[in-house]
C-alpha cells in the first residue's frame, strides 16, 4: 500500500482539487482543523521551511520560530506545531526544488493578498531567527514574494525592518 493511500490521499482526487502532494501530506496530520484551514496551514508551513532551507540548513532557532508561527497562526498545541514543522522541514529537504514553486503557487491560490503579505513577513522572521539573513535566504524571499504576486520592490520593502540581520550589512 502506498503512503498516499495509507494517509487517505488518492492521486486523482488530490489533483482534481489542485492540491500538491506535499500540502496534502502535512494537512493530513491536522485532522482536527477544517480541511481548508489545514490546507492553508500546510502550505504556509512548507513555504516557511522552504526559506529556512534556502541556505541548505535548518537550525534550531529557525525551527523554533516556525513552530511559534504555526502555534499563533492556527492555535496549534506545542506538539501539533512541532509535528507540522517537522513534516514541512522533511518535505522541503527531500522535495525542495520540485515542490517549491508548486506549493507556493497553491498558497497563492488559496490565500488573500493580506495573508500572502503575512507569510512574506514571517519569511523574514524565520530567516532572521538564527541571527543572520544570508544572501541566499534574502534572494529566496524576493523570489517567493514574486511567486506570491508581489513586486520586487514590495518584497524588498520588508527588508528594512531586518537590516541589522542582513548578511551584506554585518
Amino acid at each position: 500500500m502506498s503512503l498516499l493511500r495509507f494517509l487517505g490521499i488518492e492521486g486523482a482526487e488530490r489533483e482534481s482539487r489542485g492540491e500538491s502532494e506535499t500540502v496534502q501530506r502535512i494537512a493530513a496530520k491536522l485532522d482536527r482543523l477544517a480541511p481548508e484551514e489545514a490546507r492553508y496551514l500546510a502550505a504556509f508551513a512548507y513555504v516557511l521551511a522552504r526559506i529556512a532551507h534556502a541556505d541548505l540548513q535548518i537550525d534550531e532557532a529557525e525551527t523554533s520560530e516556525m513552530q511559534r508561527i504555526a502555534r499563533e497562526l492556527a492555535g496549534l498545541s506545542e506538539s501539533e506545531a512541532a509535528l507540522v514543522v517537522e513534516i514541512a522541514k522533511s518535505q522541503a529537504r527531500s522535495l525542495g526544488g520540485t515542490q517549491d514553486y508548486v506549493v507556493t503557487r497553491e498558497f497563492r491560490k488559496i490565500s488573500t493578498r493580506a495573508q500572502r503579505g503575512k507569510l512574506l513577513q514571517c519569511l523574514y522572521a524565520v530567516a532572521a531567527a538564527d541571527g543572520t539573513i544570508s544572501t541566499d535566504e534574502s534572494a529566496e524571499i524576493v523570489l517567493i514574494g514574486e511567486e506570491l504576486g508581489f513586486t520586487r520592490a514590495e518584497a524588498n520593502s520588508l527588508r528594512g525592518a531586518y537590516r541589522e540581520k542582513l548578511a551584506e550589512f554585518q
